[in-house]
C-alpha cells in the first residue's frame, strides 16, 4: 500500500477535477473529438475520474486496471471495425492510460500509444488541463488516421465522461 498514493486520492474533491475541466474545458475537448473523428474511421472516447475509491486503492488498483475497466463500461469496445480507443485520465495521480481495441493490433505499437500518454502527463504537469487532452485526441487522430482513414459514422458518444 502507498500510502502518499493513498492520501492523494483521498484529499482529491470531484471539484478539482470540474475546476481543471469546466463546461467550456469539456466542449473544447468534445469539439476536438468531433472534428479529429473526422479525418479517421475510428472511435475515442474520453475518460476523467478525479480519484479511486479507497477500496481500489487498498486492493492496489493500477490505473492500467482501472482504464480496462472503464474501456469495457463505456463499451468502446463496440464499434464494427473494433477501432475505438479510450483515453482515460486518472487526475488524482496525473495519470493517462490509453486503451485501444483489437482492431489496433499490430498496427499501432504500444510504443506509440504510450508516447501519447507521456505528452499529455507532460503538458499536465504545464497546467493546461484542457490544452493537454486535446493534444492527446489529435495524436490519437493521427495513429488513428494510418489504418483506419475515411470519415467518421461517429458510432460512440463524443462528450466527454467524468466519472
Amino acid at each position: 500500500m502507498n500510502f502518499t498514493r493513498l492520501n492523494r486520492h483521498i484529499l482529491m474533491p470531484h471539484r478539482s477535477l470540474r475546476r481543471a475541466f469546466d463546461e467550456a474545458a469539456l466542449n473544447d475537448i468534445e469539439k476536438a473529438i468531433t472534428d479529429t473523428e473526422k479525418t479517421h474511421g475510428g472511435e475515442i472516447r474520453i475518460a476523467l475520474e478525479a480519484s479511486l475509491e479507497p477500496s481500489e486503492l487498498f486492493s492496489d488498483l493500477a490505473p492500467r486496471q482501472r482504464a480496462l475497466q472503464v474501456f469495457s463500461q463505456l463499451g468502446v469496445w463496440d464499434t464494427e471495425l473494433n477501432n475505438g480507443v479510450l483515453i482515460y485520465v486518472l487526475w488524482a495521480d496525473r495519470d493517462v492510460e490509453i486503451v485501444a481495441d483489437r482492431g489496433f493490433n499490430g498496427r499501432v505499437s504500444a510504443q506509440e500509444w504510450a508516447e501519447v500518454c507521456q505528452r499529455m502527463e507532460q503538458l499536465f504537469s504545464q497546467g493546461s488541463a484542457a490544452a493537454a487532452v486535446i493534444a492527446g485526441i489529435q495524436a490519437t487522430g493521427a495513429l488513428i488516421s494510418r489504418h483506419f482513414p475515411g470519415g467518421d459514422r461517429n458510432e460512440l458518444p463524443d462528450r466527454p465522461v467524468l466519472l
